[in-house]
């Protein structure tokens, strides 16, 4: 099925959200899926555009990728230029940008592209994208399918690797491996768990699910162990599949420029089209 990639981009009162819609020839209708990054991810980093452009063609409802807000990538789309906002990104934030992306899908309009109005929605994150999409699956009603590609299973792993710091008044610096950047974290984030605890907590969410959850995690996985999917899929109880990719890393052994797909990456996005093709097929 041919796919058109349409680049848009909207303001909220403070950020700017840029993303790109994948939309196919002949759309499903009144269905979108929304894919979210991780942590030090964007939108265009490695397989997303062609899990994007994939998704799009293989389910037939049109697919959108962007950037949160605080993910540190701004107009450039390539490089880390925004690490002030990386700094204070919160899940919260996350949450507040992907429920702006929802409302205009079912508008109908993303900033200037139009797009047609949806009313199921399938979600897709992958690490800590994953737990955002638990956490937004479980309280809007529109969303019919989810996938989650190597997520966490709490935000609280936040507070043991970094709370000493922050307490102490200290900012946190991540090194980026890729880039050579030393990427700072604020104490934002920990304040943020601290007083939404109930609205943080991803396998409570997870319990609260009533639509059809995928969940695909590499055996391999050397940034969240394989042990977080099997959590959250027992926490989901019979609504959720659990998908363990034998010899698949945290990425699905892609990287970052996108070198093509492999056996592992093509494998999850066969799995998560054929899930997501499914929960959206009908009212």
């Amino acid at each position: 099925m041919s796919v058109t990639r349409r680049p848009f981009r909207f303001e909220l009162p403070t950020d700017v959200v840029r993303g790109d819609a994948w939309l196919p020839e002949e759309a499903v209708e009144g269905t979108a899926i929304v894919v979210c990054h991780g942590f030090k991810g964007f939108k265009d980093w490695g397989f997303f555009p062609y899990l994007g452009e994939q998704l799009a063609a293989r389910t037939g409802s049109p697919v959108v990728c962007f950037n949160f807000t605080g993910s540190g990538v701004g107009e450039s789309l390539l490089e880390f230029d925004e690490l002030d906002r990386f700094a204070t990104n919160t899940f919260s934030r996350e949450l507040g940008d992907l429920e702006a992306v929802l409302d205009r899908l079912a508008a109908g309009r993303l900033g200037e592209v139009e797009v047609p109005r949806a009313g199921r929605f399938g979600l897709l994150g992958h690490s800590r994208g994953g737990a955002t999409c638990v956490l937004k699956a479980a309280s809007r009603t529109q969303v019919r399918g989810l996938v989650t590609w190597a997520a966490i299973a709490s935000v609280r792993r936040y507070m043991t690797e970094w709370e000493a710091a922050w307490e102490a008044g200290q900012p946190v610096y991540i090194l980026n491996a890729r880039t050579g950047q030393r990427m700072p974290l604020h104490r934002n984030v920990l304040d943020d768990i601290h007083a939404h605890p109930d609205r943080l907590d991803v396998e409570s969410a997870a319990s609260a699910l009533r639509i059809p959850y995928l969940v695909i995690h590499g055996a391999d996985d050397e940034g969240v162990p394989v042990e977080e999917g099997r959590r959250l899929a027992a926490a989901a109880g019979e609504v959720a599949r659990l998908e363990i990719l034998e010899g698949a890393g945290h990425t699905m052994n892609a990287a970052h420029p996108f070198a093509g797909p492999n056996e592992k990456l093509e494998r999850a996005i066969a799995l998560s089209a054929d899930h997501l093709r499914s929960a959206l097929a009908s009212e």
